[in-house]
């Protein structure tokens, strides 16, 4: 069975975000939203509704599977026998960064391997610091979060 994982933050998930899970979804039996849980971190949004909003989005997915987690993304890839990451790269600025993660998660863990996806033309601008950046400016974001999500929702 071929398992990936999707790490981030997801503060709060985004259309980029769901462009990555759906282009990736053909190519893995199961793909697990890791939220990476860090108590150094402060969160925009409780790590509940960032699950709940994530949960919504694929809720007609079954092959996408959520939790949160914390310490090595390589290591939670052993605990729950995934041979892969899933990286999205919206340009080279991501690539840059996101390739030398791939070369320590490699050197940590051979027996994983990540994968990268382009982001769509349409998800290239979006991230979860600008959706944050707009919602504390008093902004519309709905154009930058999957309507699926209950982001909006009361």
């Amino acid at each position: 069975m071929k398992i990936a994982i999707f790490a981030g933050s997801f503060d709060p998930i985004t259309k980029g975000h769901e462009d990555i899970v759906l282009q990736a979804m053909p190519l893995f039996d199961e793909i697990v939203i890791a939220i990476g849980v860090n108590i150094e971190k402060k969160y925009t949004f409780p790590l509940d509704d960032r699950i709940k909003w994530i949960k919504n989005t694929f809720a007609a997915y079954p092959k996408v599977k959520v939790i949160g987690y914390e310490g090595l993304t390589v290591d939670l890839c052993k605990k729950m026998s995934a041979g892969f990451i899933i990286r999205g790269l919206r340009n080279t600025t991501d690539f840059e960064y996101e390739s030398i993660i791939a070369e320590a998660n490699k050197k940590l863990n051979p027996e994983v391997e990540t994968v990268f996806f382009l982001s769509s033309p349409e998800a290239r601008c979006i991230s979860s610091t600008v959706v944050r950046d707009v919602l504390k400016n008093k902004g519309d974001a709905r154009q930058f979060i999957p309507e699926k999500s209950g982001f909006y929702e009361k």
